[in-house]
């Protein structure tokens, strides 16, 4: 141990980090030479031993920073046939060259270049000790023409467990990788120009789909940023022709009526982002999924809807009022829609504590929720003349704009009395005269909330409350834009430049370093 310790004296160089002024350093210097005049004499291999020494120290300090070369595994882990680990940075080459092994011989070479974009069988081999690891196959995507925009490496090897902890193991020992971050394989793509942050979103909804409609907006989302870049042109040709006025004045070359020129374009502009705001929110409902309350008188048929809607036995249902007491949540897919149900206590005065507690609850699900059905049955409705405004008043405080009506049972009905009244304060909510065992009611009821009958003006837009509110405050510059005189051109500018950066934010065309934490680290580590 005094050996090696008084050998490493001998060979170390005054260490920057240390901070040892030169007095200090010249006497520890001293005192270890003399220390070193007893140790025994260098082996002959030491100029070898202090080349790994000194590599060692260099891979120690060498901080995050300074590792630009990033891998993770790609896939989500777990068995399954096929395991991607993606490579990429500066260092990629140098992985393939130190962890994979062509089958092929005379591409075994230390100088062997692999042809990119083409597939290859390879060993995926330990960096040190050359032990394979798996056998599997190999791509190689030259940069800039890769996702990242770097060279980027792809290793598809078997996905046990034990061979991706030996694989991501042996790429830990480069000292020019370190493991990604959280999206950051996407963060570089954004970062290279390969995508936008309307695209970089849009692939996150990609991965998180769980409908084919939430698949459909996560794809139209590649074409969102050309609409939002195409608004960003418009107000900068606003601002390029108010600046004009400012920079050469009324006494200059100038055509007349520029400034009023300006105030159209500006005004189309506004009207064509407050029809992307008029959307019901549609995009954030449709990426979020939404809440949907059923409530209603006891025995109604709920419960019934909520089996039916669901396709399972979920609830129990009976003939006796107030067997629902607690709410009951499925998560559906309606027509497209990611919808979470809900299925409440029948709303009713009673002296049962604990039917009381749910009835209570049913009333705040009500409330809180994006959407409302109140489920009533027709015949209990009809009893008499005064039947429905008695059965609605006892609703009245749950009803708002978000509630819709659907009356339940008409079979039960008389021939002669089949049919839905319709009262002026429900017209605009009915969801029609319909029973579930009938195979047309069923279809038009789901058809009624399905997103596959949206034609594509009606796709929406905005899909995030981040557009939202960047084009909201666009809309309120170009407001403060039209409302100014033409003498305030300077001020015109100025409100101009603001609703150009605001609409520049959704795609990332400006520097927006303060969000990109925000959008980057929900993504997984591969991607």
């Amino acid at each position: 141990m005094w050996r090696s310790l008084c050998s490493w004296t001998h060979i170390s160089r005054r260490p920057a980090s240390l901070g040892l002024g030169r007095g200090t350093y010249s006497a520890f210097r001293r005192s270890q030479q003399h220390r070193n005049s007893s140790c025994t004499p260098l082996p002959r291999n030491y100029s070898s031993a202090q080349g790994k020494v000194h590599s060692a120290i260099q891979d120690l300090t060498a901080s995050d920073a300074q590792r630009r070369t990033i891998y993770a595994l790609s896939t989500p882990p777990g068995k399954a046939g096929v395991a991607v680990i993606r490579v990429s940075g500066p260092e990629a080459l140098d992985v393939w060259r130190r962890v994979i092994q062509p089958t092929c011989k005379r591409k075994a070479l230390a100088d062997y270049i692999p042809t990119p974009w083409k597939m290859e069988r390879c060993r995926v081999v330990h960096p040190e000790t050359q032990e394979m690891l798996d056998d599997g196959l190999a791509v190689y995507f030259r940069a800039p023409h890769s996702f990242t925009t770097e060279d980027v490496v792809e290793l598809h090897i078997h996905s046990g467990r034990a061979i991706v902890a030996s694989v991501l193991g042996s790429l830990a020992l480069l000292p020019s990788c370190r493991p990604a971050e959280p999206g950051e394989f996407t963060r570089r793509a954004f970062l290279g120009g390969r995508l936008d942050l309307t695209q970089v979103e849009g692939l996150k909804d990609l991965i998180d789909a769980e409908t084919d409609a939430q698949r459909r907006i996560a794809l139209q989302a590649a074409g969102v940023g050309e609409i939002f870049d195409e608004l960003r042109k418009g107000i900068i040709n606003c601002l390029a022709q108010i600046e004009a006025l400012i920079d050469f004045g009324e006494g200059e070359d100038i055509e007349e009526g520029v400034y009023d020129e300006a105030r159209i374009q500006g005004k189309v502009l506004l009207d064509t982002m407050k029809l992307y705001l008029n959307d019901h929110r549609r995009g954030e409902l449709m990426r979020s999924g939404l809440r949907l309350a059923i409530f209603g008188p006891p025995n109604a048929g709920k419960s019934s809807l909520l089996n039916f809607l669901g396709k399972l036995q979920a609830a129990i249902v009976t003939s006796i009022p107030g067997t629902t007491r607690d709410i009951l949540e499925l998560s559906l897919d309606i027509g497209g829609l990611p919808v979470i149900v809900a299925d409440t206590a029948g709303l009713r005065h009673t002296e049962d504590v604990v039917e009381s507690i749910g009835v209570e609850r049913a009333r705040n699900a009500v409330k809180a929720t994006d959407i409302a059905l109140c489920v009533l049955s027709l015949p209990e409705t009809l009893d008499s003349q005064s039947g429905m405004k008695e059965s609605i008043h006892s609703l009245r405080d749950l009803i708002s704009p978000e509630t819709f009506f659907l009356f339940n049972k008409s079979d039960l009905l008389g021939q002669s009395s089949r049919g839905l009244p319709d009262p002026e304060d429900l017209r605009d909510n009915l969801l029609g005269n319909q029973h579930h065992n009938s195979k047309s009611g069923q279809r038009a009821w789901v058809a009624s909330l399905s997103t596959d009958n949206w034609t594509p003006s009606q796709t929406p837009l905005i899909t995030r409350a981040r557009h939202r509110t960047h084009l909201e405050s666009a809309c309120q510059f170009l407001e403060a834009f039209l409302e100014l005189p033409p003498e305030d051109v300077v001020l015109a500018a100025e409100e101009l430049r603001y609703a150009a950066v605001a609409v520049g934010k959704v795609t990332g065309h400006i520097d927006v370093e303060d969000i990109l934490d925000a959008v980057f680290r929900d993504f997984c580590i591969g991607k």
